[in-house]
This record gives structure tokens, C-alpha cells and sequence, in this order.
């Protein structure tokens, strides 16, 4: 026997679902998911709250760092310049040993460590991202294989009922003209009739609270039927995934439609993912530019990249705190979905509990609250049988003109059945639970793992760019006191200006060489003790 799906929280929702929650006066309050409640809102604020705290101290933290390097340093501006003089003549001229060295080389690691810890914080960020893309569009498939179900049902009700319109106004009707003159046969077409009219009338109660137009029989032609049947016509939900209401005047709109949720979630997703995509390559270009600059020592270039770091900064905490109260409540969602499902008016209104309850959770133990109301169909049905044999057998030979209409009567009968068969096949809690429990694992897993990804990328990111913000100071410092280098490794004299360049050594022509090497094979020791003895 086939096992029915069951749903149970995970351990992540089960953990956010047990933190404490406090409203704006830091009462206690209860963990329920009550969305439209003023206290539960107060709670998701309270919760992003913390994000906007922490973005403060990180404000003070930067803050500190840049009192430090703009304002304690000014002053010793005389003595950092002897302890530079002191440190190139210790490093031979290349500025990088020493005191002042060591803190050069600690300020540029501090922020290679933060850029490495950024990049870390994005391949995180995209991996959430990319879980929670998962969750949503699980989510939106299982919403629109339940609306082509729901439509599915819709349209063999209202196909059914207007089939059995056609044979009450059309051949039952032409069968009591020709069986005027016989009792017997006229009693069995007009119960024919009445038992047509009462199943059309107790399948038009089967709109599941839809929003759709009832339909009485024998107060509805055959065009109102058809346009009904016109708009309820289900296609796969990769063509058309919506099934839009008919603003008619006569039609009520539907109070929730798998449909229309399925294309707002879809529409809402795109954003999320893109928005999400931007801040990931905005953080990663950040990060990048950031070691080309300190490679490079482009102080233009790590200035422009302070300011986008200023931005990224921002952007982290505050989609932290989104992340934050979504992720809560989300968790009390997931915690116990039936609950909010049969108690919020947006779910429950035009269906009863019952119904709600028997697809939630499709017990084996709970019974269909439509069998009762197929049970009587099915019985209609075959009382139309019976009655539609009796006057083959008893009146056809009798009345030959009948044949026509009885055989359109019959053949309306067959197509009743089949659709009556499909329609108590799609009725079952199955296929809704099915979906149901599929959309909530695309949420409830899929989903809250992505989310818990992005929260952790928020707050690294966040991490990382206030380290950034507090070690490029100093290394801003360090690019005016170490010398330009030349190709070969040689300090370079470019920026110094001509009086404090030292001479060039001096050139010799090779007359002049010539000379000199052959004075050399004949040193003059004396000549030399006076040279340099002057």
C-alpha cells in the first residue's frame, strides 16, 4: 500500500523556533506565527533591531581606528621620520624592516585576512542563495501542479453540469413529447429528468471554496455554462500556471489561489535572487579591487573602494536584519503549518475546516467530506441507468421515433461517468496532500537552509568590512614612506627632487680606460701615498 507523505520540522526550524521573543517594552511573548498580530510584528522588530546595534558598534569600532591613525600619529611626525632614517639604514634603503616595517607588513596582512574572510563570506553568500532559489521554485511547482489539480476539478464539475443541462433541455425533453400518450415511460423520463437535475445540482456544491459561480440548473442556459467551462479550462502549469478568477459581475474572486500565490512568489524570487546576486559581486569587486590597490599602492584606487566599502558595510547589516526576522518567522511557520493554514481567514474563507483538514493531513482514519454527496451522485447515476434500460426494453419497440433521443440520453450518460470516475479519482487527498507537503519541504528545508546561509554571509561580510575599514588607514600611511622601486629591484629616484639626488659616478671614455689600465701595470706607489695623502 502506498504510504501517505508526512511532514515533520527540521532541527534548524526547530532551534529558531525556540528563540525568546520580546516586543518593543522587552515583555515576554509567545512564538506562535501570527503574522497580522501587532506583538508578533513587534517581536520581528525587536529581532531586526539587533542588526542595527551591531551596525553601531561597528561605526565605533571604525570610528576608534580612525581617531587613532588621524589624530595620535600627527604629532609625532618628527620622530617617525628619525625612525625612518633609522629603519632604511638598517633595511639597506627598502623601508620594510624595522619597527616601522613590521607594523607596514602587519597593517597590509590584517587586511588581506579581512579581504580572504570577505571571499569566504561570498562563496557562502552564493550558496544560500542558491538553496533558498531551490526552496522557492520546489515551492512554486508544487502550488501550480495543485492549481492544475484544483482546475482540473473545477472543469469536469462544470463540464459535468453542463452536459447533464444538455440532456435535460434537449433529448429528456423530446423523449417526454414522444411518450406523452404513455404513463409508464413518461414516469421514467421525467425521474431521468429529476435525477439529472439533482446530480448537477449536487456537483455544482463541489467548487472547493474557489470563487466560482454556482450554477442552477434550469435557471442557466447552455451559454453560461460553456463560458464558465471556458474559463475553468486546465493546461499544464509550464504553459499557463495561473488560473485567473473571472471578474464577471456574477463571479466572486477567489480568497486564495495556488495560482496567483505561485506567480507573486515567482515574480518576488526573481528580485530577491538578483538583488542578492548584485550585493554578492558588489562585495566580491570590493574585495578584488581592494588587493589590486594594495598591490599596486593606488591610493586612488583604495579610496574609491573605502567608500564602496562604506555602502557594503550598510548593506550587510541591513540584510541581516531582514534575514533575521525572516528567518524566525519562518521557522514559526514551519513549526506547525496546519495550525495557521486552517485558522487564517485567508486560507479558510469559502471552505470549510473539514475540507482544509481532510487535505492537510489525509488520515487514514478521516473520511472524505464528499463521500457522502458522491455516494448519492453515484446512486443518481445508476438510477439513470436503470430507468434508460427499462424504457429500451419496454418502450423503444413501441415508439421507434425515440431511438435518436434515447441513444443521446445514453451517450450523455457514459461521458457523466467517466467524468464523475476522474472526478472522485482527482477528489482524493492524495494528490493535494502530495503537493501540500512538497511545498512545505521547499520552504521548510530548502528554504530555511538558504536563508540560515545568508544570515551567516551578512554577518561575515559584515565582519570583514569593518576590519577592512579599520586596517586601510594605516596602510594609506605606509604607501608615502616606502620608496618606489625599480624594475631590477633598485631604489628608484623618480619622486626625489634634483638636490637631493645623489651625483652619478662618473664616465670614462676609452682613450681614457686605455690610459688608466695601463698606468695600472705599472702602479706608482709613491704617486699614490700623495694622492692620497692630499
Amino acid at each position: 500500500m502506498e504510504t501517505v507523505p508526512s511532514y515533520s520540522p527540521s532541527i534548524w526550524v526547530r532551534m529558531c523556533h525556540a528563540l525568546p521573543r520580546f516586543d518593543l517594552t522587552m515583555q515576554m511573548r509567545d512564538n506562535s506565527f501570527t503574522p497580522d498580530s501587532w506583538e508578533y510584528q513587534q517581536t520581528l522588530l525587536v529581532l531586526s533591531s539587533l542588526s542595527a546595534i551591531a551596525l553601531v558598534l561597528s561605526l565605533l569600532v571604525v570610528l576608534s581606528f580612525l581617531i587613532h591613525y588621524c589624530c595620535c600619529h600627527r604629532g609625532d611626525g618628527g620622530r617617525d621620520a628619525e625612525e625612518e632614517e633609522e629603519d632604511d639604514d638598517a633595511s639597506g634603503g627598502h623601508g620594510y624592516s624595522g619597527k616601522k616595517g613590521r607594523g607596514i607588513c602587519c597593517v597590509t596582512w590584517v587586511s588581506v585576512a579581512a579581504v580572504t574572510l570577505c571571499c569566504v563570506a561570498i562563496g557562502v553568500g552564493f550558496y544560500g542563495n542558491s538553496e533558498a532559489n531551490d526552496g522557492m521554485y520546489q515551492l512554486t511547482s508544487s502550488l501550480l501542479t495543485a492549481n492544475y489539480t484544483l482546475a482540473s476539478i473545477d472543469l469536469l464539475i462544470w463540464d459535468t453540469v453542463a452536459v447533464l443541462q444538455r440532456s435535460v433541455s434537449g433529448p429528456l425533453t423530446s423523449l417526454e413529447d414522444v411518450f406523452g400518450g404513455n404513463k409508464p415511460a413518461l414516469v421514467s423520463t421525467r425521474s431521468c429528468r429529476r435525477l439529472s437535475e439533482r446530480v448537477a445540482s449536487l456537483l455544482s456544491s463541489l467548487s472547493l471554496g474557489r470563487g466560482v459561480r454556482a450554477v442552477t440548473p434550469g435557471l442557466s442556459g447552455m451559454n453560461g455554462s460553456d463560458s464558465i467551462v471556458g474559463l475553468l479550462t486546465p493546461v499544464p502549469p509550464s504553459v499557463a500556471p495561473t488560473l485567473t478568477p473571472s471578474s464577471t459581475a456574477n463571479s466572486v474572486p477567489a480568497p486564495f489561489s495556488p495560482g496567483w500565490a505561485a506567480s507573486t512568489l515567482m515574480v518576488n524570487e526573481d528580485y530577491r535572487w538578483l538583488s542578492y546576486v548584485l550585493l554578492l559581486l558588489l562585495d566580491l569587486v570590493v574585495c578584488l579591487f581592494i588587493l589590486l590597490g594594495l598591490a599596486k599602492q593606488a591610493r586612488w584606487l583604495l579610496i574609491l573602494m573605502t567608500v564602496l566599502a562604506w555602502l557594503a558595510l550598510f548593506l550587510s547589516w541591513g540584510s541581516l536584519g531582514l534575514e533575521t526576522a525572516t528567518v524566525v518567522a519562518l521557522s514559526d511557520f514551519c513549526f506547525d503549518p496546519n495550525i495557521f493554514v486552517l485558522n487564517s481567514t485567508h486560507f479558510n474563507t469559502g471552505t470549510s475546516t473539514e475540507i482544509l483538514d481532510y487535505y492537510l493531513t489525509c488520515s487514514r482514519r478521516m473520511t472524505s467530506p464528499f463521500q457522502q454527496l458522491l455516494t448519492q451522485s453515484q446512486r443518481a447515476l445508476s438510477s439513470i441507468h436503470s430507468h434508460l434500460s427499462s424504457l429500451e426494453r419496454d418502450a423503444l419497440p413501441r415508439f421507434p421515433k425515440a431511438e435518436k433521443s434515447l441513444r443521446e440520453v445514453q451517450q450523455i450518460l457514459n461521458v457523466t461517468e467517466g467524468n464523475f470516475h476522474q472526478l472522485v479519482a482527482l477528489l482524493n487527498c492524495r494528490g493535494l496532500n502530495k503537493d501540500y507537503i512538497d511545498s512545505l519541504k521547499g520552504l521548510c528545508f530548502d528554504g530555511m537552509e538558504g536563508l540560515l546561509y545568508l544570515s551567516l554571509y551578512s554577518f561575515l561580510s559584515a565582519l570583514a568590512f569593518t576590519a577592512i575599514l579599520c586596517s586601510l588607514p594605516g596602510a594609506w600611511r605606509s604607501f608615502s614612506r616606502t620608496p618606489n622601486a625599480s624594475s631590477n629591484g633598485n631604489p628608484g629616484y623618480e619622486s626625489l627632487p634634483l638636490s637631493d639626488r645623489p651625483s652619478p659616478p662618473p664616465s670614462y671614455s676609452p682613450s681614457m680606460l686605455t690610459g688608466y689600465g695601463g698606468n695600472q701595470s705599472h702602479p706608482n706607489h709613491a704617486h699614490s701615498r700623495n694622492l692620497y695623502s692630499h
